[in-house]
């Protein structure tokens, strides 16, 4: 076999590997379920629609503004343990928005959102999703790291909860993606359930369709656990029916 012949089928395996590490190898299994752009139909339906829905007033303060502000924030107790604060980077007129929980040690040392273990699970996920990580926005509900990774305290995401709505203001994001419960509690009422029952449905904000899913550590840590995977993978490949991702 010749060296082109090689180079071919270790990219090959390399790809199927990629895929099987964020869970869309069962995008080959021929089950009958729904197409994609049928069950986000299917979806739109469980959640009031955009036109009805109240609308994000206007940006208060453009994006580069909010993003200084919270570089120099010191509001809160966070500030006081933090290498730097992480606003949050990519597309700033991005169609598609991920919120996660808080910066962790790896994003507090580099002032980058999702760059640990867990970030680069995500970037896997938003390739697969036909998108470049520099096309989505991906931010944190919290924007400095907590004391050992804990969960932040809600007067925490009270006092950093101005700066996500100014960014999702300025991105006017056509949907939200949130990584793990604290995210989605911001966007959803915490009384709905837990991730397992939020999962896998679009929830309306503010004229926003929201896709809770489970945050990329928590498949990290259970790394063994394809189902896991394979709901993920099928909340993305909701997200990506309604943006017509095909």
């Amino acid at each position: 076999m010749g060296k082109d012949a090689d180079k071919v089928l270790s990219d090959l395996e390399e790809r199927l590997e990629f895929f099987r590490d964020i869970g869309a190898d069962f995008i080959f299994r021929s089950e009958k379920a729904p197409a994609p752009a049928q069950t986000a139909a299917a979806e739109s339906s469980l959640s009031p629609s955009p036109s009805s829905a109240p609308k994000l007033p206007a940006a208060a303060m453009d994006i580069q503004t909010v993003h200084e502000e919270i570089l120099g924030c010191r509001k809160c107790p966070l500030a006081a343990g933090r290498t730097q604060a992480v606003p949050g980077e990519g597309n700033t007129r991005a169609r598609l928005m991920f919120v996660g929980e808080g910066p962790g040690h790896d994003e507090d040392v580099q002032g980058r959102p999702f760059v640990g273990r867990a970030g680069q699970l995500l970037t896997k996920i938003i390739q697969a999703m036909k998108f470049d990580r520099s096309e989505v926005f991906i931010t944190n509900v919290v924007k400095c790291r907590p004391p050992n990774n804990r969960v932040p305290h809600r007067d925490e995401v009270e006092i950093c909860t101005p700066y996500l709505l100014e960014q999702i203001r300025n991105i006017r994001p056509e949907v939200i993606v949130t990584l793990g419960k604290i995210a989605a509690d911001f966007f959803i009422s915490h009384t709905l359930g837990g991730m397992t029952s939020l999962r896998g449905h679009f929830h309306d904000w503010l004229g926003i369709p929201v896709m809770p899913t489970f945050h990329p550590s928590y498949l990290v840590r259970n790394e063994g656990n394809k189902e896991l995977r394979r709901m993920v993978w099928g909340d993305m490949q909701k997200v990506m029916a309604r943006l017509d991702k095909k």
